[in-house]
């Protein structure tokens, strides 16, 4: 019973460490997989949810001065 136990601990290490091994290899390998883009070349993909060219965007300013601001204004 015991062996048994010691097996299963031992395969699943293995599982497990082989995994690791594997998605860590993908990853240092996927950048050598990558092409670049060369300036005269055709543009990436834009997601479908990003703005135009030109379009404005809202967006909150966060820099130190505003959030003082706002927190002496909420007490």
């Amino acid at each position: 019973m015991e062996n048994l136990l010691v097996a299963t601990y031992l395969i699943c290490f293995a599982a497990i460490t082989g995994g690791a091994f594997a998605l860590m290899a993908q990853t240092l390998r996927r950048p050598e997989n990558m092409k670049p883009v060369s300036p005269g070349g055709p543009l990436p993909r834009r997601h479908p949810e990003a703005p135009s060219y030109g379009e404005e965007v809202l967006y909150v300013d966060l820099n130190r001065e505003r959030l003082e601001a706002l927190f002496k204004q909420a007490s």
